[in-house]
């Protein structure tokens, strides 16, 4: 479903300009200057509304978290969740995940997070699904050596063929669950499309995938 633009949704963005870094290439092997720290740097591609990338920043406040969203009207709400919580550890970039390597620098991140991304079910469209090899081959060159792609799905094809993936490109695959909210894993912090389904009963797939 697309969303409407939102109104004012430019002026909202300069608004959160300390947490939105409108030239990402520039940053590229400069990310923890960015941060002014040396903490780690994590990243999830599409945030979505924040609620994921929010949550985790809180949780972890000694971690630092890149949010990658195409859609500035998505964005913009993201954005706007996490500059009113005062979060200084998250910062926003709009890219596309086939161009990330113009942005992060060789083993400049060290954990990378997919959550119910697009299954693109025709397969026709397989490329387009963020854990075909051409999207794995693009975060090998940035992700570190022992890095993880934490993987979340609700949709069970897309999982059988993204642990397939993973394992055609070399990851080792651990912590993998069926069903996520009836699993021992701790420290799981939802996304708002995840709260929806886990609600009307639908389990929820996980793995992590280490880069080796």
């Amino acid at each position: 479903m697309r969303m409407r633009n939102k109104k004012h949704c430019g002026e909202r963005m300069e608004r959160c300009g300390n947490i939105w870094i409108k030239e990402p290439e520039v940053v590229r092997g400069e990310w923890k200057n960015e941060f002014s720290n040396d903490n780690p740097v994590h990243m999830e591609i599409g945030c979505g509304k924040g609620g994921f990338i929010a949550g985790m920043a809180e949780m972890n406040p000694d971690v630092n978290y890149v949010a990658v969203e195409r859609v500035t009207s998505v964005l913009v709400i993201a954005m706007e969740r996490v500059f009113e919580k005062g979060l200084s550890n998250v910062r926003f970039i709009s890219a596309d995940a086939q161009r990330l390597a113009d942005c992060f620098a060789q083993n400049e991140v060290e954990r990378l997070y997919l959550n119910f991304s697009d299954p693109w079910p025709k397969k026709k469209r397989a490329k387009r699904r963020l854990t075909h090899k051409n999207f794995l081959d693009v975060y090998k060159k940035f992700l570190v050596p022992g890095g993880a792609v934490c993987f979340k799905t609700d949709n069970s094809r897309l999982f059988e063929f993204s642990l397939n993936s993973f394992a055609d490109e070399g990851f080792k695959l651990k912590n993998i669950t069926f069903d996520l909210h009836k699993s021992e894993f701790e420290g799981n912090v939802m996304t708002e499309y995840e709260e929806r389904f886990s609600s009307a009963g639908m389990p929820i797939y996980r793995v992590e995938a280490y880069r080796v």
